[in-house]
């Protein structure tokens, strides 16, 4: 069987006319969260039952989850064939209710979602790479990672969400299916989730980058930089020796970014490893020329790493110089402290867990 998920309106029309059926078939999905083929009541009886015999629409489902004291949530799923991904749910801003009970402002959230089972590029800091790769996610399995999580929310159909391609694996090495998840989510008869609330991320694979570019989706770029210097660079992601950081800088700025946007440069810090005012001004330097917001984020240990968290006091001097020389620079919020809410985390926990009662 497919999953129906896996499929565009223009292709889902390829097995199901007249054409106007597909909609309604996205509508049911999408935007009434119908979770079977029998409560589709406006489609004929016959359609119904090859849409069942054909297709399923439940790509994933839920084995466990952690609930942060910041309000994050931290998903693990398990896909058709067993194998398991995580994705985690982010409140970005709370919901204001005035004396009234009237809402004055809407709660804001944000969805970061797998692209694959594992991960090829073996970061050091990365406690997904310890489990390498095992295969990509189709684009129904990326999409039904935010349709499940909108849903068991109640996130309502017109409340927008941000989408971020930061989870286990690199988006860029999956760029078909990703790119496909991209324009099924932007469907206005689907989540209707536009381009510029999708930010995409990679560790700087300099071609797909440049491929990315030319399809002209409209997301967002996210670079996962975390280094100044190729040799240090080289040393916590190894895909600096085939990209090194003069390549994915060309391929930065050649890519279209919508005017009123920038690129972002995640850059994760780490203490004693990349903190000091010299890899802050080495930074200023490689960012010339280039629309960049620079998102500094703090190490979340997990056991077993090397690394260690940065002090505040250090990040904020860091943060400080690059703002004093005219590049945008926030720290992210760090969320999910309390829970495993860095890559891999839940994953590595759970294997524990089963081996433990085994």
């Amino acid at each position: 069987m497919k999953n129906l998920l896996d499929y565009t309106q223009a292709e889902l029309s390829e097995f199901i006319q007249p054409k106007f059926r597909t909609k309604q078939i996205y509508e049911w999905i999408y935007k009434k969260n119908a979770r079977s083929f029998d409560e589709m009541s406006n489609l004929p009886k016959d359609i119904r039952e090859r849409l069942k015999n054909e297709f399923y629409i439940e790509p994933l489902e839920i084995i466990k989850n952690e609930i942060s004291s910041d309000g994050s949530i931290k998903y693990l799923f398990k896909l058709k064939d067993g194998k398991t991904i995580e994705s985690v749910l982010l409140p970005m801003k709370e919901e204001v209710v005035d004396e009234n009970d009237k809402t004055q402002k809407h709660a804001r959230y944000t969805i970061c979602v797998s692209s694959q089972v594992g991960c090829k590029m073996g970061c050091s800091f990365c406690l997904t790479a310890k489990g390498g790769f095992i295969r990509n996610l189709t684009a129904g399995e990326i999409v039904g990672q935010i349709l499940w999580i909108k849903r068991e929310n109640n996130i309502p159909y017109e409340r927008r969400v941000n989408i971020v391609y930061m989870g286990m694996g690199e988006p860029l090495d999956n760029l078909n299916n990703v790119s496909k998840a991209v324009n099924i989510l932007k469907d206005n008869d689907g989540l209707a989730i536009g381009a510029r609330r999708q930010t995409i991320s990679t560790s700087g694979l300099a071609t797909q980058i440049k491929k990315l570019g030319e399809m002209d989706l409209g997301v967002l770029l996210a670079i996962s930089l975390h280094a100044v210097t190729d040799e240090l660079r080289e040393k916590l992601m190894p895909v600096n020796k085939a990209y090194n950081i003069a390549s994915v800088m060309d391929a930065v700025r050649q890519f279209p970014i919508d005017m009123r946007k920038r690129v972002m440069f995640e850059y994760l810090i780490m203490d004693k490893i990349n903190d000091n005012l010299s890899d802050a001004k080495a930074l200023v330097k490689l960012l010339h020329g280039i629309k960049a917001k620079v998102n500094l984020i703090l190490f979340n240990p997990h056991e077993g790493s090397p690394y260690q968290r940065p002090s505040q006091e250090n990040v904020e001097k860091f943060r400080d110089y690059l703002q004093s020389r005219g590049v945008t620079c926030t720290i992210r919020q760090s969320k999910g402290l309390d829970i495993s809410a860095a890559c891999g985390q839940l994953k590595e926990r759970s294997k524990g867990e089963n081996s433990a009662t085994a």
